[in-house]
């Protein structure tokens, strides 16, 4: 057993609202001039830097900001290929309607097992890199029973957040016998890829001809959920559709995308925000050029938000929550704080968990270190890579 003093932090954000001395005023938990002790992987104490107690080893963070590690609850990390002139033709007017994702289909069938984990490791290692300490990745790009098998096989080596997307889109070879797909993810597909899987997703949007409407939605989450998994849904992504009102009716733990609302979708999210959390992309919006989510009306009405990146080949190829946390603050209303806690606690809270996203004793000892004064400078310093995953020696 081996304890680490992490000392000489300037501004601690805990999430942690039983925190005593700490300033609660915008829901951060936050402490002045803090050190944490974290021993084998579990925050052990918190508290003022002067009244640390000893520990087996030390490290001095010199002035810097320490946050909850970011939590990113929405991508697609198992995929080989390149779909770079698709992002070069949207800039030019090219809508986005789904089509894509068979490109990327087709590579990630043809790659081996070595190739995809290979990718999937340094995609990982590069959310490390920026802050990312805890990732949910999905499969989707195989669309086959042994290929959605394997991708869930792979994930499951860099996470236990791993979710059947089998429903991501009808392939090509299934384009003129869509409910026989839909039988085959309810079905055989399923049974292979739950024992590798803790969540089941579908892309319910009726506005693309590529994936699923509500019905299809409905008939793969709730075979998902009698398999034992729980339910996450993309939805309302490219224009007003079921998704947000399927969601909550089954529980679903998020709904993510959330770009287009109705008014009763605003009222049903906050009737269920104990329940299911609206997980907003904002990354999508700009790589697609589609409006951006109103956060600040979602906030105002009580829904409780997640953020998060959605890496994937298609609508947005880029892993950076900071990068993230800055469209939100700029584009979608929220201050730095509400971005803060939505990457960090408001993602926890989607993938249902208490022992992320907060720093607190018995929690997760995962710390991203900002090499700033302030959590303030993410959105302040856009673009500029100040935040990165804490590495202690020898935990």
């Amino acid at each position: 057993m081996t304890t680490t003093l992490i000392t000489g932090i300037a501004e601690l954000v805990t999430n942690d609202p039983t925190l005593d001395g700490a300033d609660h005023s915008e829901g951060l938990g936050l402490l002045r001039d803090a050190a944490v002790v974290v021993e084998d992987g579990t925050v052990e104490w918190v508290g003022h830097g002067a009244d640390a107690p000893d520990a087996d080893q030390r490290v001095d963070v010199e002035g810097r900001s320490v946050v909850p590690g970011f939590v990113d609850s929405h991508s697609h990390l198992v995929f080989a290929g390149d779909r770079s002139a698709e992002f070069a033709a949207r800039m030019t007017g090219t809508a986005y309607d789904g089509g894509g994702i068979a490109n990327s289909v087709d590579a990630t069938r043809a790659a081996s097992d070595e190739q995809l984990r290979a990718l999937v490791a340094r995609r990982v290692d590069e959310m490390r890199a920026q802050g990312t300490t805890t990732v949910e990745i999905k499969s989707g790009y195989g669309l086959t029973v042994d290929d959605e098998a394997r991708a869930l096989r792979i994930a499951g080596e860099f996470t236990s957040e791993t979710t059947f997307l089998g429903g991501h889109v009808v392939p090509q070879e299934y384009a003129d016998r869509r409910e026989d797909y839909v039988e085959l993810v309810s079905g055989e597909m399923l049974r292979a890829c739950a024992p590798h899987a803790k969540w089941v997703d579908v892309f319910c949007e009726p506005n693309s001809a590529h994936a699923f409407t509500g019905e299809e939605s409905r008939t793969i989450l709730e075979a998902g959920r009698e398999a034992g998994l729980l339910l996450r849904v993309h939805g309302n992504q490219l224009g007003h559709g079921p998704g947000v009102q399927l969601a909550v009716e089954l529980g679903a733990a998020s709904i993510d995308h959330c770009t287009y609302l109705s008014d009763d979708d605003v009222e049903a999210l906050a009737g269920a925000a104990d329940t299911t959390v609206a997980t907003l992309l904002p990354g999508v919006e700009f790589s697609t050029k589609s409006p951006y989510p109103d956060a600040r009306a979602l906030v105002d009405a009580g829904v409780t938000i997640a953020l998060a990146c959605d890496c994937n080949p298609g609508t947005c190829y880029s892993s950076s929550v900071p990068f993230v946390i800055a469209l939100a603050v700029r584009e979608m209303g929220l201050t730095p704080a509400e971005a803060l806690r939505a990457v960090t606690y408001g993602s926890a809270q989607s993938l249902e968990r208490n022992d992320i996203g907060r720093i607190m004793v018995g929690g997760s000892g995962d710390l991203t270190l900002l090499d700033a004064p302030s959590y303030l400078h993410l959105p302040y310093r856009p673009g500029v890579p100040i935040a990165r995953a804490l590495e202690l020696p020898g935990q």
